[in-house]
């Protein structure tokens, strides 16, 4: 903060930094508490042969927002891994990832980074069935890629290094790129592998289906169960909620620091001004006694024994207002006669 009061650069940009990213963060652990709150209001439901009868006697043959837990079944055919042999899903997810090492000009370090150079997904239609195999009744999944914490299983990984020339390492030195090698693995989500679902649960003439829910609320499809979804988003919002909290009081801190430096400026200013209309008034008087006009003091005049020029600055307060006999004069510990500030040292003025 100036001399003036006015915050600085730095100050400002504290301030509003965090104050953004307060709000940002509010507004995420906002989302993340309701969406806990839902999760915990979802009605739990079993896969059996009497789901269709219960959907048939809800209003609107739906539940709005049903947790529902069951293994993975296809409805027609799967896909194969195209490395693990006998290993079947209905999700497949393929990914290349570029890997490689970039010179940070700032930090003089090679930084290690990735980049997905290729990514395809293929599903096929799937459902949930029961544990039991003995009941057929299952649940179509619809829109599955749209869910959240889908969560895949690592069925193949391979890094195929780069290979390397003394042409390529002096280009890659001077380009600032090292290239690692490429990354491939490929995920799935297999055939009896068990799953939650979270999301809109209706009966659509003979099919039972989970599909993405209405009014806002979160579509979930993982493979932790049911308590472990709950409390992996409640650790998620107790994390939003501590950077809310600490970025909050941080902007608050700012703010308090801010108004309290100017509320300290403006005091001593006043304070200042007393000060100095205390000065004239002590002046003029001293006028009065010598029987001296006011108007024929010279501005310039030393104003403790107005007749000498004056020829110094006082530091820190850089008021120039007496000449270098008066200073001596003044008893200890030295004040500036203006406003009464220690006088630190003096510089002497010449004038030209």
């Amino acid at each position: 903060m100036d001399s003036s009061g006015k915050p600085s650069t730095a100050q400002i940009v504290v301030l509003a930094t965090s104050s953004a990213l307060t709000a940002l963060f509010y507004s995420i652990y906002r989302s993340r508490a309701t969406t806990v709150a839902r999760l915990k209001e979802a009605k739990k439901v079993s896969i059996d042969q009497d789901l269709r009868n219960l959907l048939s006697e809800t209003p609107g043959r739906c539940v709005p927002y049903a947790v529902i837990e069951g293994v993975v079944r296809n409805v027609k055919e799967s896909l194969s891994s195209q490395f693990v042999e006998n290993c079947k899903g209905v999700i497949e997810r393929l990914t290349l990832k570029e890997e490689k090492m970039v010179w940070n000009r700032t930090t003089h370090l090679w930084n290690s980074t990735e980049k997905v150079i290729h990514q395809r997904t293929n599903t096929v239609p799937f459902a949930l069935g029961s544990h039991d195999e003995n009941i057929t009744t299952t649940v179509r999944i619809i829109r599955p890629l749209d869910a959240a914490e889908l969560d895949l299983e690592t069925t193949y990984e391979n890094f195929h290094p780069s290979v390397q020339s003394l042409s390529s390492v002096i280009g890659h030195f001077i380009s600032g790129e090292r290239p690692k090698g490429i990354h491939e693995t490929e995920e799935m989500l297999r055939l009896g592998e068990s799953v939650t679902g979270v999301g809109e649960l209706v009966l659509d003439n003979s099919l039972i289906k989970l599909q993405p829910p209405k009014q806002g609320f979160r579509y979930f499809l993982t493979r932790l169960d049911y308590e472990s979804l709950l409390r992996k988003q409640g650790n998620s919002v107790r994390l939003w909620r501590i950077l809310t909290l600490v970025f909050g009081v941080t902007a608050c801190s700012m703010l308090v620091f801010i108004l309290w430096k100017q509320y300290v400026q403006r005091r001593e200013s006043k304070k200042e001004k007393i000060l100095l209309e205390e000065f004239k008034e002590q002046q003029r008087k001293r006028l009065r006694e010598l029987k001296i006009e006011e108007s024929s003091v010279s501005p310039t005049s030393c104003t403790v024994c107005l007749s000498r020029e004056r020829s110094c600055v006082f530091l820190e307060c850089g008021h120039v207002c007496a000449c270098a006999r008066c200073y001596d004069a003044l008893p200890e510990p030295k004040k500036c006669p203006i406003c009464r500030a220690t006088i630190d040292r003096v510089v002497p003025l010449y004038n030209s």
